[in-house]
């Protein structure tokens, strides 16, 4: 008979038990992403990865990148829907190592929460699992943590880290890149994880979702789609051509991401943009200034290759080929600044 004056764990509001089911649901989908590098299975103190075939390189170089969501969580917890934030944490991880040239190995998570409410849990590495699978990556291991007391029952907050690797002779790192090169601008899903600060400000009223039909369709069906992941079609580009510098529009926009990628006193000019929907609506319905926009959105280009004006049509025929939405958004300079027209 148990003591009604001890406490237990579980009293304090961390339910190990739920924790282990919720270890056992996941098994099978999480070892949908594994392949025969994966040693071991889900659930260990430590995630086993074979890097053997390492061999076959001449100069391995591991990339390795970490990131979260940011607030889009705090739309998908008023949406009740929790998958597709598990594609943006894969999708903000391993676009960042792809930059380089970077091909995902393996990669896990980090889920924090105030109550293990099992069925959003199981959405969230659902949608990581979709994630890996679009990125060719394993997950391989992760760790879901109760903060009772630290944070409210109904919230929750997401972190990933991806490992990646490329042929140190292969490596896409800017550094060759000159004036006249060719900006190419691979079409975005929307927001992607970024600007959710800004836009929770223009379409939530209170913390509360739009009551308009409209404006919630638009919210849902536009605004809040997954981040796109872009590594299979990159990966065999550059199988293929020769890129001389990638850039993640993310937080930041256009402003901060590109000059990290410029060698110094190379600008950019931007000088076209494919028609965006959620943008255009953006900026209408709430007079946004567009230079701000550009620092803190992708405005629909989620995605930038930089290459020599020579191949820049064959680049754009090779991106068609592999069903991408690509522009020619502009060209480099000797500004070193980036303008937008």
């Amino acid at each position: 008979m148990s003591d009604p004056n001890k406490v237990t764990y579980k009293d304090a509001g961390v339910d190990t038990e739920k924790g282990q089911e919720f270890v056992k649901r996941i098994k099978t989908n999480v070892a949908s992403t594994h392949n025969k590098n994966v040693l071991g299975g889900l659930g260990g103190f430590a995630a086993c990865y074979d890097v053997s075939f390492l061999k076959s390189y001449n100069e391995p170089i591991l990339l390795s990148g970490t990131d979260g969501v940011g607030t889009k969580l705090q739309v998908a917890r008023l949406l009740d829907i929790h998958d597709s934030v598990g594609i943006d944490l894969v999708a903000m991880c391993v676009n960042d190592i792809l930059v380089n040239g970077g091909k995902p190995l393996f990669f896990q998570d980090y889920i924090a929460c105030g109550k293990l409410f099992l069925p959003r849990m199981e959405a969230i590495v659902s949608g990581i699992v979709k994630g890996c699978l679009l990125a060719d990556c394993a997950l391989v291991g992760g760790e879901t943590a109760e903060h009772p007391g630290v944070m409210p029952d109904d919230e929750y907050d997401l972190a990933g880290f991806v490992v990646g690797v490329v042929e140190k002779q292969k490596m896409i790192d800017g550094k060759s890149i000159k004036a006249g090169d060719s900006i190419i601008g691979l079409g975005s899903s929307g927001p992607h994880s970024n600007g959710f600060s800004l836009i929770r400000k223009l379409l939530l009223k209170d913390g509360k979702l739009p009551s308009s039909s409209s404006e919630l369709e638009f919210l849902k069906d536009h605004v809040f789609k997954p981040t796109k992941i872009y590594v299979k079609t990159i990966l065999s580009l550059i199988e293929k051509i020769s890129i001389k510098g990638m850039v993640h529009i993310t937080g930041g926009g256009f402003y901060e991401n590109i000059p990290r990628v410029l060698p110094a006193g190379i600008g950019a000019e931007i000088n076209f943009l494919p028609e965006s929907y959620v943008f255009s609506k953006l900026e209408k319905d709430h007079s946004l200034d567009r230079h701000d926009m550009f620092g803190t959105f992708n405005m629909g280009v989620g995605y930038i290759l930089v290459v020599d004006s020579k191949i820049a049509d064959s680049v754009m025929t090779e991106l068609q080929i592999l069903g991408e939405s690509a522009y020619i958004i502009g060209k480099t300079d000797n500004t070193g600044k980036i303008s937008i027209k």
